[in-house]
């Protein structure tokens, strides 16, 4: 029986997903692709879990697409099956906050992958980049499309023409990463950062996601439209009701939130 190329683990409400394909740089395989969004889907399920944090291994987080496995798509193979569509529409179909957390390098696919999820913290020696260029292709998993989202049009340009790399601390300047920390601190920053996500009320950290998500889809007078409805959302929860009564009480007490 083949090893797994993921491992998942848990911590209080945190559903924790480490990429397995050391030798490989933890390259995007099917097999990687189907067994990650399959604990995704799992955590997305999972009422225990308020979080996930995505992760590799202390070598980097995701070189990118299996080379191999690629190398033999035609045209016509990988326009028929919309080769990486999977990965993309799983994400969108996660609710719940994915903070990644990256080691070492993050490029192409990898690259992509970590722009999926909603935060990143980043090791003092990560590295980001889109190198497609020099393969004779162009970023297929929404390269072209978050990266400027999240660094601007110039920075993403220069990236994914050159297929040069940024340190995490340019990629922390740019804004595309949260935080940049030692190697050794980095997962446990992060996991104390999901475990205080997880914490709050879940219907309200979905929703909070999602608006913050449209921002980037809608313009702002549509946005506002947005938000306010969800905002209004929120007033009917049992847990905005426990919000206030626990700020409002003699001496204020701490929230407990049933989630509904």
């Amino acid at each position: 029986m083949s090893e797994s190329t993921i491992l998942v683990e848990r911590s209080e409400r945190v559903g924790i997903i480490k990429l397995n394909r050391p030798r490989a740089y933890n390259a995007l395989s099917g097999t990687l692709i189907d067994e990650l969004l399959d604990a995704l889907r799992s955590f997305e399920s999972d009422p225990s879990i308020g979080a996930i944090i995505l992760t590799g291994n202390e070598k980097g987080f995701c070189a990118g697409a299996d080379i191999k496995e690629q190398s033999e798509l035609s045209f016509v193979n990988a326009y028929n099956q919309d080769y990486l569509k999977n990965l993309n529409d799983g994400f969108f179909a996660v609710h719940k906050p994915i903070i990644g957390v990256i080691n070492g390098i993050a490029l192409g696919g990898g690259c992509e992958l970590a722009m999926m999820c909603d935060i990143l913290y980043a090791a003092e020696t990560a590295t980001f980049g889109q190198p497609e260029i020099t393969l004779g292709t162009i970023p297929g998993a929404g390269g072209t499309q978050r990266l400027i989202r999240a660094i601007g049009k110039s920075k993403a340009m220069h990236m994914v023409l050159t297929g040069e790399m940024i340190s995490a601390k340019e990629a922390e300047a740019a804004g595309l990463v949260a935080k940049v920390l030692p190697s050794e601190q980095v997962f446990g920053a992060a996991l104390k950062t999901a475990n205080k996500i997880a914490s709050f009320s879940a219907p309200v950290v979905a929703m909070a996601k999602e608006a913050v998500n449209e921002a980037e889809e809608l313009g702002l007078k549509n946005g506002l439209r947005f938000e306010s409805r969800l905002y209004h959302a929120t007033f009917g929860l049992d847990d905005h009701e426990e919000g206030f009564q626990a700020f409002l009480a003699k001496p204020k007490r701490v929230a407990q939130w049933t989630h509904k």
